[in-house]
């Protein structure tokens, strides 16, 4: 009889490939981790101490939420799939609304964790009634919400490429854009001349290139470093008790469900692109550990959490599948939650050398899509329509980001998300169109252990 295979997402590597593959990551999802802090403090005028402690406390949680996701905790709270965990911007104007509402700043702050504890708590346990919705998501669905993915990803990439601040007077200047394209050549260049362990680390050996490049012209600012403490330790409730505002609690709670179908659309997503099994009990514990993560978000001063979809692109582009690999990631974030000087030597990264390496990473997960879609029957059924309106639905608010300004606020939480509004398109048109599953999607091979 022959003996099965350990599956690529459950095998240990060498301490120092862990270390590399998971700094990889770490440098792919930094700058979204630390924008909402970032946006939050702004808005609701919180000064610059707090602001540095926002951002190492949401490292540290995004550390905690990644290593649960990816290792678990007990057996019903993370997927075991190589997942990264980051803050989702579904949450940021909602968080500023609520915050604004109590006048701002600390007070402010105390209402936005008071809902984000409870939403979590919310999400944690209707996550057992909502994984039962994985039958609805056959192959047409999964490659429509894959695509949907990568393409909403892109305008992300384009404004890295940028320079990322659309406002700022160097937008788009030629430097910038020069930067981005030489990482991307440094990173295809590894990628194509090289196999094995060099190949897989060209993501970051393009964002380490081009730092060092960025550095010679005089783009990468280092004054942050110098202001850093040396250490920053996040303690419970540090801005004080949380205040438990019903109609806070209510607006969170939709967003936490926003959050629970684009979490669905991420772990398919992986679980595709990993060749791994996918089932309702692997869902039903991936958002019970974004309902847990966000109830700690909550209690740590940090924010709601959700798989990062960013972190998707790397692991298709570098073929590594390894859950520690993110898990070791988890634990980087960790200590540069605790270490701020450290923190603010990985924030020198300029956004133009992220955003060549985001070409070429969310581009990966829109082809990963296709790579899914190319397996279905377009003559059979509706299939093409269904994968023509999904993707044309989910485009609107990348094309016309305004599209929806007229529609209540609860209409936009959802339709301003083009991989929200996709992915139930998707769902809908599949069940009227072609009827609903009989069955769960069988969407891995099952050749290991």
């Amino acid at each position: 009889m022959e003996q099965t295979r350990i599956h690529p997402v459950d095998q240990m590597m060498p301490v120092w490939k862990l270390f590399l593959y998971g700094l990889q990551h770490v440098l792919a999802m930094y700058s979204g981790a630390v924008a909402v802090p970032l946006i939050l403090a702004s808005a609701i005028h919180l000064d610059t101490e707090h602001l540095i402690y926002l951002i190492n406390a949401d490292l540290f949680t995004c550390g905690v939420a990644t290593v649960v996701q990816t290792l678990s905790f007990g057996p019903y709270i993370g997927s075991r799939l190589p997942i990264m965990q980051g803050c989702t911007f579904a949450a940021v104007t909602p968080m500023i609304m609520i915050a604004n509402a109590q006048g701002g700043s600390i007070a402010g702050l105390q209402a936005v964790y008071g809902s984000v504890i409870v939403a979590g708590l919310i999400c944690f346990v209707v996550s057992t009634f909502f994984c039962k919705l994985l039958r609805f998501f056959p192959p047409v669905v999964t490659g429509s919400v894959i695509t949907i993915i990568g393409i909403s990803l892109m305008p992300v990439a384009v404004g890295w490429v940028g320079g990322g601040n659309p406002s700022a007077p160097d937008f788009c200047d030629p430097s910038h854009i020069l930067l981005a394209a030489v990482v991307l050549c440094i990173i295809l260049f590894f990628y194509r001349t090289f196999q094995g362990f060099l190949s897989n680390i060209s993501v970051l050996i393009g964002l380490v290139l081009g730092t060092i490049l960025a550095i010679f012209l005089g783009i990468v600012n280092f004054d942050a470093v110098g202001r850093a403490a040396a250490i920053g330790i996040t303690t419970p409730f540090a801005f004080g008790t949380p205040i438990f505002d019903p109609a806070s609690i209510i607006a969170m709670t939709v967003v936490m469900l926003v959050v629970m179908a684009e979490t669905t659309g991420d772990v398919i997503a992986v679980s595709e692109i990993v060749d791994k099994p996918m089932s309702e009990k692997v869902l039903g514990n991936a958002l019970r550990a974004d309902g847990f993560s966000t109830m700690l978000g909550g209690i740590l001063n940090a924010f709601p959490y959700t798989a990062f979809a960013q972190n998707i692109g790397l692991v298709s582009l570098t073929g590594v599948r390894s859950r520690f690999v993110v898990a070791t990631g988890g634990v980087i974030l960790m200590i540069l939650g605790l270490l701020p000087k450290l923190a603010a030597v990985v924030a020198c990264v300029p956004n133009s050398v992220l955003g060549g390496a985001g070409l070429a990473m969310f581009g990966m997960v829109a082809a990963s899509g296709i790579k899914t879609l190319s397996r279905i029957d377009f003559d059979k059924n509706c299939n093409m329509m269904v994968v023509a309106v999904s993707i044309g639905i989910a485009m609107i608010p990348l094309g016309v980001p305004k599209f929806y300004a007229k529609f209540p606020q609860w209409a936009q939480l959802i339709m301003n998300s083009g991989i929200t509004i996709g992915s139930i398109v998707a769902i809908v048109l599949n069940i009227v169109l072609n009827g609903a599953a009989k069955e769960e999607p069988k969407l891995a091979h099952r050749d290991y252990l």
